[in-house]
Parts: C-alpha cells; sequence; structure tokens
C-alpha cells in the first residue's frame, strides 16, 4: 500500500492485495502484501540541547471517509545532533494484536524493506545534499546515516542519524519512503525498486 502524506493534500491509503499464482511446477509463490499503515509518528530525539520533537500523519479510518490529520511541520535546531526513530501503527487493531505494530513486523522482516529519505539541500550538515530517493532525472544519489541493519547486513532505516546545519532552513521539505523489496533487496538496490509502503512529505524547518 502507498500511504502518502502531504502538508497541502489529503493523504491517501490504499492497501493492495497480490494474489498467489502458482509457479510452472505447480508451487506457489509466496505472499508479497505490501503493510497496512495508518499513522506514522517520526521522533527527533537530541544528543545535545533542546527538546525531543514529534510529528504524526494519522488516517484513522485507513483510506476511509475521515480526513487525514497531521501535526507538522518538523522543527529542529541549528548545528544539532538528532536520531530519528520511525514508529508505524495500524490502529485499525487493538494494541497488542499481532497487526497493530507495523514496526515490528518491519524489523522481522528487514531483508525485505528499507526506508529512503530526502530533504531541502542545506538542512543539514549530516548526510550531506539532498538524500538517497533516487531521482529519475539524475543518476546522483547521496547517502543516509543509517543505524539499523537487516539480517544481511543492509539497511533498514527504523533509526537514523542526523546533523542539522548551522545556517537553518525554512518551509523546506522532508520526505520518507518506505519500500517493499523481497527477493531483490540489496547492497545496490535503490528507491525505484519494490513497492512504496509508505511516502511521507513534510514541511521542515531549522532555526
Amino acid at each position: 500500500m502507498k500511504l502518502p502524506v502531504k502538508i497541502s493534500q489529503p493523504l491517501l491509503l490504499t492497501a493492495i492485495l497480490f494474489i498467489n499464482i502458482a509457479c510452472q511446477n505447480g508451487d506457489p509463490i509466496p505472499e508479497n502484501i505490501p503493510e497496512f499503515i495508518t499513522k506514522v509518528v517520526l521522533t527527533f530525539s537530541p544528543e545535545g540541547s533542546g527538546s525531543i520533537i514529534k510529528v504524526t500523519a494519522t488516517d484513522p479510518d485507513g483510506g476511509g471517509v475521515q480526513d487525514i490529520k497531521v501535526d507538522g511541520p518538523i522543527n529542529l535546531l541549528k548545528n544539532n545532533n538528532y536520531t530519528l526513530s520511525l514508529a508505524l501503527i495500524n490502529e485499525l487493531y487493538k494494541p497488542g494484536d499481532d497487526d497493530y505494530d507495523v514496526t515490528e513486523a518491519i524489523k522481522k522482516e528487514g531483508e525485505e524493506h528499507q526506508f529512503f529519505f530526502s530533504f531541502s539541500e542545506g538542512a543539514f550538515s549530516s548526510p550531506i545534499g539532498a538524500g538517497n530517493i533516487k531521482d529519475y532525472s539524475s543518476a546522483i544519489v547521496g547517502s543516509i546515516n543509517y543505524l539499523d541493519k537487516d539480517l544481511e547486513g543492509l539497511p533498514i532505516g527504523i533509526e537514523t542519524s542526523w546533523i542539522t546545519s548551522n545556517t537553518g532552513v525554512s518551509s523546506k521539505s522532508f520526505r520518507v519512503l518506505l519500500k517493499h523489496q523481497p527477493a531483490i533487496k540489496s547492497s545496490s538496490s535503490t528507491s525505484t525498486d519494490g513497492e512504496s509502503d509508505l511516502d511521507i512529505l513534510f514541511e521542515l524547518n531549522v532555526n
């Protein structure tokens, strides 16, 4: 499913169910069902001064008649170190249910998932550039400071490290993209590979 969040647009949530098909030898292909997400929480925890910053995007009825609720923008301090932690939830279930905590499901299936990020240039001194969401008009893709890895030693992105610039920016963008990449995730796979489980665009301020 894809969960795009834009400050100026409603959130659209769709669930895509892939039907198993049989191989020529009669063996079924394992189900490839993207995660269903109704709530996303970004938590920026400072290593220096400042308070913990949380920004949430929710779609309470999973793509039904209710409007998306976004409590952004992301407001960070200049020249500060942050750890970004992502929490993904399916609130169509109750806390404690197996399908409620989508973050745990992604951890368990880390070899099939990777978060990618892009942001306005000048917002961060590390990572530099504009992130690693591949731009179709350019072959240049930057790096991200991943703090977690899957069983194959490849990045997941539930936790990442960031250092804001010392100049500051306002009304810029910060995008989070979760790709579902079963059997194709590798050291060379990019944000263009696999299905999108999540695609969020927030406004970003560094002051």
